[in-house]
């Protein structure tokens, strides 16, 4: 391991359980464990994987602004987020490109915000840069993150504190889990029901060991993370969005309430808004789309896209062999002429052309527990 690798509070855990460790946002990361990543990815979606996320950034906003100030750097509905309610939100630019997308929770006295490990040191600084007048930005360097994800996540966390079994999907609470004080979001980046769980550093491992001591679970690495979260069409920072596509190119607008666009209560007012309400209201020349492929040629991320006659219409952005179904899947920007559900077009791989349809995500029916 290179001496400038970060290290998690799990980083010996996952050497003791054999993992293969790989650079990642900085951080040395495990990539896989012995059992591989096919194994590790339909453990997952059968029962219940524990992910290592401590190399995500963590941080508090604090004020009685910090609502309004937050609302500000995002097209997002955060004024009337209910306490214990999360909302998935985006950092745009001047120019309508997305900066980073983040998860936000609305706690009693403040607001949790959960960014990307390659972002998180620019997000905090543009954070205080914009909004640390109004109100306190403060990290929290000091907190792992775990994530349990899977059908079985539920029944493996509530033997831990069965409280947990009353939250809902993209809602949270404060529980304590093994003798630590934890603060537990219903949610997660696999399609699948889960937790992720901000624990004090000092007391990761244990918690880590007490949940992979129950009979559903096994450490997840990185790579399943990444098929896992392909198969539930959710995008990855720096590859499927960034400051080159805005939120209506990626196929986000689900994420821009109805408040916030032009004609609502609180339209504007966030960087880029002219831009993006613009695209909105008059539509984009490319957009975020799923493919999947009838042949087994797995199709990686930098594959042109072309229709029948070779003319090209965008880029891969992500592409796996999607152990789940068994097919090849990707997802990809393409021309909005051939953006429509069931358009064949065709990935170059290797100068050849392997036939793909465009279709609905996510490519997994997701397991989201909404109560």
């Amino acid at each position: 391991m290179s001496a400038d690798l970060l290290k998690t509070p799990l980083h010996a855990l996952h050497v003791e359980l054999g993992a293969k460790m790989v650079p990642f946002g900085g951080y040395d990361m495990p990539v896989q464990y012995p059992t591989g990543l096919m194994t590790e990815h339909k453990h997952t979606r059968a029962d219940a994987g524990l992910f290592d996320v401590s190399h995500m950034g963590q941080l508090l906003l604090k004020g009685p602004d910090a609502d309004k100030a937050l609302e500000t750097l995002v097209p997002v509905d955060i004024i009337d987020l209910p306490v214990f309610k999360q909302r998935y939100a985006l950092f745009t630019n001047d120019t309508g490109g997305i900066l980073d997308d983040l998860m936000v929770t609305r706690r009693q006295d403040d607001i949790f915000v959960i960014v990307n490990a390659a972002c998180k040191v620019q997000d905090i600084a543009h954070l205080q840069a914009h909004i640390g007048q109004r109100c306190t930005v403060q990290p929290l360097p000091d907190q792992a993150l775990l994530a349990l994800q899977g059908p079985q996540a539920v029944t493996a966390l509530a033997r831990l504190n069965a409280d947990v079994q009353k939250l809902t999907f993209m809602t949270g609470g404060h529980f304590v889990l093994n003798g630590a004080e934890c603060f537990v979001t219903r949610s997660g980046y696999t399609g699948e029901d889960g937790f992720e769980i901000s624990v004090p550093d000092a007391q990761a491992e244990a918690l880590a060991r007490a949940l992979l001591a129950q009979p559903e679970v096994k450490p997840i690495g990185l790579g399943a993370r990444d098929s896992l979260r392909l198969e539930a069409g959710l995008c990855l920072y720096g590859h499927d969005i960034s400051t080159d596509t805005s939120p209506v190119e990626g196929a986000l607008t689900w994420a821009i309430q109805k408040v916030r666009r032009a004609g609502g209560a609180r339209a504007g007012g966030y960087p880029g808004a002219r831009v993006i309400d613009e695209q909105l209201a008059q539509g984009v020349q490319r957009k975020r789309v799923g493919l999947i492929g009838s042949e087994r040629v797995p199709v990686r991320e930098g594959a042109q896209v072309m229709a029948e006659d070779g003319t090209p219409l965008g880029i891969v952005t992500s592409g796996s062999p999607g152990p789940s179904i068994n097919q090849p899947i990707a997802l990809a920007y393409v021309s909005t002429t051939h953006a429509a559900i069931g358009t064949p077009v065709f990935a170059l791989v290797r100068d050849k052309r392997v036939p793909m349809t465009v279709t609905t995500l996510p490519f997994v029916p997701n397991g989201y527990y909404r109560g």
